[in-house]
């Protein structure tokens, strides 16, 4: 027998219910009810046609009044307006929004599917801005895009920071308007988690987009001309876009009587049938659970409507339909990143009260030896006992849509945390690692539930150091250039077994490095030897986010401002300069490398250029904007701009100050005489070793160092090959006892007669780590200057032609007077 099914509301889960119902049966009447002039179009491509990405408005549309009633059969009626449902009498009271003409429609069974409106607060002098949208159909993109086009626009003010609010912010900069984001949270993007977005603003900024976070809109003046702010600030501006949320069109509901839930939504049960058996809801106006807790929530996205609407419509035609809950998973693009999550945030957990483990990892979006490597956040939040996966959220370049893909597939099949490091994904270097990001996290949240670790998180490191704890930082030297855990401690990873006598057994030990692994390594390492002992997640980088966050300063593509000149430098200098700077700079390539790999190029590529001369550099990590800015401060070298383009950073470095900043070139000279001395005792592979990578890293720092080599260090020193000179019988001696160049150094512990000193430079081999001798070439071309004590020589009777070329020759005062103007002074 023939039904009548009236679905009011088109888009999403009116049509897609629609479609379905047509297709199950042929005999049902099916009409829809439509107040505006579009029943399906692609909503969430609205942003991208004002900022003109999508340059056809035709291209919005999926399906037209006339394309459904000719390909379904089914009654569409746009322009027309349900005022009232009579569940009684099952009749749907409608009127024509164009000629004010009312009728009523008997119905079997009604679809709901009004979607929500965007909500508009009640601010002082809201409703005299002429410039003030909200967007949510066609008409308001209309209208937005035509004020845009029409009106000579320079600054445009959004508020609120959520998916639809940035995406606006994106598309009107990209129009080239000033813009200025406003939000009274502490963050954008409220479903991520803080240390997650921390990345996205500062990427923001780098696109010039001002952040106005823990502001509100106080008033409105000037027919919306002017903001004034809770902080007590005025804001000029030109267009507001209204972007702070949406409440669901409830009103046909609640006057027709239907149980309503959160926030005024519409319940209905896992059928999508509401209180009245015969009224179905499907789409952003009714209530959903939470698929992972259980808690009633709303979710406003698209799939969600799509695949309520298919099922409203599977059920009506007696077929098994089921709709349990929504994971809540989204995406967004934000200029050059995309930040996507799905299933529970962290803030959610803490408010439920549920227990959850976190982990943080930073691996490249594919082989970081093939171009275009770039780094992904991803964190990943999980039950550590039953491991039940909560939740997960991604941001970066490149590869985050298919891991959080991957993650809300895995939490929807029930996989557990560390299942995820048995899911066998597709590789190639273009696309993936061996071990993809999601088999990552999976390994960390397998060695979390097996005890093999205990983590520290972002947000308490700063307790735990204040509480006593120590942190101890297992980077190389030369990668705090870019930044440190304030109190923490360097000791790099290859030295922490021969230096365990320095760590108390009496105090809380964390460990850190850059992103986690050598963190891992350094706990389980410390763990062994009875210490008890945590691991920063996701490590300085994690950290660095918030540190980084914190700093709400614009940051635009220009740099900073020049200074006022004082004492202009001299003027064959400023001739010099100017010359240089006319040339094209020279470009470096450092894409695909983590941090600190830029840096270290950076300053490899600085080391030989001219004073003046430029630099221009490409990383594909977006945290290189920030490192840059650090380590140009610290070596006295000028960042002329920063530059986010093609999924890039893109920074033009000139060496040296600026001469016309006097400011600048004292700080530069103050670098300078900023140095590093070191005295060479002993003359063991492993601690020369350890010598030169810190003298590496302090001259990539800026520094001078001088390594003054004196008693067993002159071993270090001596020519494997020599020519024969004329020596005592007791000197003879003394050469004939010690070691005759580096290849001949022992160890300083299980030597084993030599075989300890072949197995480590076998295994520095094997893991690409520089020998002794290349790190000695690479700290003599760094410009370390490596200086012999003559007093021990003497001693020892060692001569001078027994030594490597590019040595110096000094005593007592020539190091004295290197430490008198260093600021680090080390004995090895």
């Amino acid at each position: 027998m023939s039904r009548t099914i009236v679905i009011i509301g088109g888009v999403a889960g009116g049509a897609s219910a629609a479609a379905r119902l047509r297709r199950l049966n042929e005999e049902d009447r099916i009409i829809m009810i439509e107040r505006g002039e579009h029943v399906s179009f692609a909503n969430c491509g609205l942003p991208y046609y004002i900022g003109e990405t999508i340059d056809s408005r035709d291209k919005l549309f999926l399906q037209t009044p006339a394309g459904i009633r000719a390909r379904f059969n089914i009654d569409v009626r746009i322009f027309t307006e349900a005022t009232e449902i009579d569940r009684e009498r099952k009749q749907i009271h409608c009127r024509s929004v164009t000629t004010g003409e009312t009728w009523q429609i008997p119905y079997d069974i009604v679809i709901l599917s009004p979607g929500a409106k965007p909500i508009v607060p009640p601010i002082p002098g809201i409703s005299e801005a002429d410039n003030l949208f909200t967007l949510r159909n066609i008409p308001d993109t209309d209208r937005i895009k035509d004020y845009v086009d029409t009106n000579s626009l320079r600054h445009a003010t959004v508020i609120g920071a959520g998916f639809i609010g940035l995406e606006m912010a994106e598309n009107l900069r990209e129009r080239g308007l000033a813009v200025t984001v406003i939000d009274r949270g502490k963050q954008i993007l409220n479903p991520l988690d803080l240390e997650m977005v921390r990345p996205l603003e500062a990427h923001m900024r780098l696109h010039g987009v001002e952040l106005r976070l823990n502001e509100g809109v106080e008033a409105i003046e000037e027919q919306g001309r002017l903001l004034r702010l809770s902080s007590g600030d005025q804001l000029k501006t030109d267009i507001v876009i209204m972007a702070i949320g949406v409440s669901p069109e409830n009103d046909l509901a609640r006057s027709c009587g239907l149980e309503l839930g959160i926030r005024g939504a519409v319940k209905v049960n896992a059928s999508l049938q509401t209180s009245d058996p015969a009224i179905y809801a499907v789409g952003d106006v009714i209530e959903v659970k939470d698929r992972v807790q259980g808690f009633d929530t709303m979710v406003s996205l698209a799939w969600g409507a799509n695949r309520q609407g298919r099922l409203a419509a599977d059920h009506i035609n007696g077929r098994e339909a089921s709709y349990t809950g929504a994971l809540g998973t989204a995406i967004i693009k934000i200029f050059d990143m995309t930040a996507a999550l799905t299933g529970n945030n962290e803030k959610t957990l803490k408010s439920l009260g549920v227990s959850y483990e976190a982990v943080h990892i930073h691996p490249n979006s594919h082989a970081g030896y093939y171009p275009g490597a770039a780094p992904i956040a991803l964190k990943l939040l999980f039950n550590p006992q039953t491991g039940d996966i909560y939740g997960a959220q991604a941001v970066g370049s490149a590869g985050v849509d298919k891991r959080i893909d991957v993650i809300a597939t895995a939490i929807r099949s029930k996989l557990k945390a560390d299942e995820l490091a048995d899911l066998e994904l597709a590789y190639a270097p273009p696309y993936s690692s061996a071990k993809d990001p999601v088999n990552m996290a999976g390994y960390v949240a397998s060695n979390l539930m097996e005890g093999l670790v205990r983590n520290l998180q972002w947000h308490e490191v700063d307790e735990f150091t204040r509480g006593g704890g120590l942190i101890i930082d297992v980077r190389d030297e030369a990668e705090r250039l870019a930044g440190f855990i304030p109190g923490s401690i360097n000791i790099p990873l290859s030295e922490l077994r021969d230096r365990l006598a320095e760590i108390p057994r009496d105090q809380e030990i964390a460990v850190s490095c850059q992103v986690g692994l050598r963190g891992y390594i350094a706990a389980r390492m410390l763990s062994q030897y009875g210490y008890p002992v945590r691991n920063v997640d996701g490590g300085y980088k994690t950290y660095a986010a918030i540190a980084a966050g914190n700093n709400t300063g614009d940051c635009g593509k220009t740099g900073a401002p020049a200074l006022k000149v004082e004492n202009p430098a001299p003027a064959r200098l400023v001739h010099i300069q100017e010359q240089l700077s006319s040339k094209p700079p020279l470009l470096l390539d450092a894409c695909g490398l983590q941090c600190p790999g830029p840096i270290l190029k950076v300053y490899e590529t600085i080391s030989s250029m001219e004073e003046g001369q430029r630099v221009e550099i490409a990383a594909t990590d977006f945290g290189f904007a920030a490192d840059i800015r650090q380590w140009c401060s610290k070596t006295g070298n000028t960042l002329e701009s920063v530059d986010v383009s093609g999924g890039k950073v893109k920074a033009l470095v000139r060496k040296g100050q600026d001469p016309a900043d006097s400011t600048g070139v004292q700080a530069a000279q103050a670098a300078v005489q900023e140095g590093t001395t070191m005295v060479v005792f002993s003359g063991d592979l492993d601690k020369s070793i350890a010598s030169f990578i810190i003298a590496i890293g302090a001259a990539s720092m800026g520094k001078q160092v001088t390594m003054f080599f004196t008693f067993w260090g002159l071993n270090v020193l001596r020519r494997a090959e020599s020519p024969r000179v004329k020596k005592s019988g007791l000197e003879t001696m003394f050469g004939l006892m010690m070691p005759k160049g580096t290849r001949k150094l022992p160890l300083s512990r299980m030597n084993m007669g030599g075989l300890g000193a072949k197995m480590i430079r076998y295994t520095m081999r094997r893991k690409n780590v520089d020998s002794l001798e290349q790190l000695m070439q690479a700290a003599m071309n760094a410009g370390v200057k490596l200086m012999a004590c003559t007093m021990s020589m003497d001693i020892m009777g060692i001569k001078q032609e027994e030594l490597i070329e590019g040595v110096d020759f000094g005593g007592v005062a020539s190091y004295l007077g290197a430490a008198e103007d260093s600021g680090v002074n080390l004995f090895i």
